[in-house]
């Protein structure tokens, strides 16, 4: 049985689909990285499945539960890392902790928790004198309280500096490890290409792309980056106009040419050869999530940035310890 499975989801505000028979399936323990621009229906996939919107159409299973009908339940069942929360400025870091367990009827060790997020000496300092870093471990700490099957993570690096980004490394692969699901929606494309298993993207509520980032390279050819440095800078016009080469841009002393396939590399370290120009090195680098995610995008033909039409807010403060819905679903 799949953690997750979401099933011809649609999802309408009046006349417009936030979400349009969008289709996937998560496997337990698996990390699965929710990618998509603004607009693209990604915050309405997540308060669907959480059960604070009911869809249009379709059906969102977690662990087995509907959750349109079985939303407390779900809630219950799944850790939440929300874009959008709220900590108590007068309580402690621990007492957060022990509010999250009062919650869900647990008895975990508020001191063990926030040794896991990096915060055990912060144990006893008040949450409004955070900074954005700690309150954002401090929130995923909330979430992971139960040891939940399955966790949501909404843009869960905000805020944490590099260590505080490494941290959470080791806790997503750490909780894989013990079978947990993690859902995953980012804008940092370098962090879900570093942490997760697969990777849906989303545009304009459907479904363009699912697969391994190695998968989505294959799918989208030898897309990479072709990177000289040369003395003098060879003309880019000629660059410019060669098939298979998406673009041409200066850094530094270096041309660096977005390449669409094996050929267009040879054709572009060539070109650069034949400019009279000294070459001085040369390197081409797989393409990045970020390429991946433009390419994909760009083939769905988006033509805007529009936000999520109308999304569902979760109450503040919602993540694991929320038991409550907006109205919907109960």
């Amino acid at each position: 049985m799949s953690a997750i499975t979401i099933d011809s989801l649609r999802k309408e505000y009046g006349d417009t689909f936030a979400v349009d028979g969008l289709s996937l399936s998560v496997a337990p323990g698996e990390v699965f990285g929710f990618l998509g621009p603004n607009g693209a229906g990604k915050s309405t996939t997540i308060d669907a499945l959480l059960g604070y919107v009911r869809p249009t159409a379709g059906t969102i299973t977690v662990l087995g539960r509907d959750a349109a009908t079985e939303s407390r339940a779900v809630r219950e069942a799944v850790g939440v890392l929300p874009d959008g929360y709220a900590l108590y400025d007068r309580l402690t870091a621990r007492e957060h902790v022990a509010m999250a367990a009062s919650f869900r009827g647990g008895d975990d060790d508020p001191e063990a928790v926030l040794s896991r997020v990096g915060l055990a000496d912060a144990a006893d300092r008040r949450a409004g004198g955070f900074s954005k870093g700690m309150a954002q471990r401090l929130a995923l700490g909330m979430a992971l309280v139960g040891d939940p099957d399955v966790l949501v993570f909404d843009e869960p690096s905000s805020g944490l500096d590099p260590t505080g980004i490494a941290a959470l490394r080791r806790i997503v692969a750490a909780e894989a490890d013990r079978g947990t699901t993690v859902f995953f929606s980012s804008h940092d494309l370098a962090q879900v290409e570093a942490t997760c298993d697969r990777v849906a993207i989303v545009d304009d509520g459907r479904l363009v792309a699912l697969d391994t980032v190695a998968g989505l390279r294959e799918r989208y050819g030898a897309l990479a980056t072709l990177s000289v440095a040369a003395d003098p800078l060879p003309d880019l016009a000629p660059l410019r106009a060669l098939e298979g080469v998406a673009s041409v841009a200066v850094d530094g002393d270096r041309v660096v040419c977005r390449c669409t396939s094996a050929d267009a590399k040879v054709r572009a370290l060539r070109a650069v050869f034949d400019g009279d120009c000294r070459v001085r090195d040369a390197d081409a680098e797989p393409a990045s999530l970020e390429d991946l995610f433009a390419a994909s995008v760009g083939e769905s033909g988006r033509t805007d940035e529009a936000d999520d039409p109308a999304p569902a807010a979760a109450p503040a403060g919602a993540g694991p310890y929320a038991t409550t819905a907006t109205g919907e679903g109960e």
